[in-house]
């Protein structure tokens, strides 16, 4: 269920079997320190579930508290939307509540591991999206058509190379390539950020999750008007940005 509603749950109480198994399972999460979600082969984003495994980090992304309202008020006309992208999709877990979100759209979820694609498709079957949501794998934008898109999210690794040695073992469980962001954790901000406007048509948006570190992307490109809307981790953790204010040319 989700975490919001684990209160009703209270008063019920476990069986025999039920105490057993978790017991079995609160012993090999000290044992092992793998992510519960791991143990018990899913994940919420609010009120949906995922299928997750080792495959794939941990659904916990900022960006799904925003789709909640179709990313209002920063996308004026959101029923007009119909194509979307979702880079780093992973799990597939915001490609899903895209397509959710904006039920005309269609969705792209790209990502550069093929195993992740293999949990995502598992997840579109789960939710009967196969028809709205087009799995790509390659890298970034990599096999993409350019001035296609009204919207185009990310969730891409952001952790900076020192700082991930820090992380709890519990992260470090998590596959590497999806939580590491170069020396900085901004490689692949840097990518997505001098690159998404040849894939978004005029008056589309930009939103990509990078962590805490927003004032090491506004040190790095100090020209671009920001946007930072508040999730429950403050104002410096997703940003959006207009076609038009994106660095580079952009193909007409």
């Amino acid at each position: 269920m989700p975490y919001d509603e684990l209160a009703l749950s209270l008063g019920y109480e476990l069986s025999a079997q039920e105490r057993r198994s978790a017991s079995r399972l609160i012993e090999e999460r000290v044992r092992t320190r793998r992510p519960l979600a791991y143990l018990i082969k899913e994940a919420w984003l609010g009120d949906h579930r995922f299928y997750v495994d080792e495959r794939v980090v941990v659904p916990r992304s900022f960006i799904a508290e925003l789709l909640r309202d179709r990313l209002s008020p920063w996308l004026a006309r959101p029923w007009e939307l119909r194509r979307a992208l979702d880079l780093c999709t992973g799990s597939g877990c915001l490609a899903i509540l895209l397509a959710l979100a904006f039920p005309r759209a269609i969705v792209d979820a790209a990502d550069i591991s093929r195993p992740a694609l293999s949990v995502a498709r598992r997840n579109l079957r789960a939710y009967r999206l196969r028809d709205r949501v087009k799995l790509v794998r390659g890298d970034l934008f990599a096999g993409l058509e350019p001035a296609r898109y009204d919207l185009i999210v990310a969730n891409p690794p952001y952790v900076g190379t020192a700082a991930m040695r820090r992380l709890p073992l519990e992260y470090r469980r998590e596959p590497r390539r999806a939580l590491d962001g170069g020396r900085d954790g901004l490689e692949f901000v840097r990518r997505i950020l001098l690159a998404a406007r040849d894939f978004l048509r005029p008056g589309g948006s930009l939103v990509v999750e990078i962590g805490h570190n927003r004032g090491r992307l506004e040190r790095a490109f100090p020209r671009l008007p920001f946007i930072w809307p508040e999730t429950s981790a403050g104002y410096d953790c997703v940003f959006l940005l207009s076609r038009e204010d994106l660095p580079g040319p952009a193909l007409e």
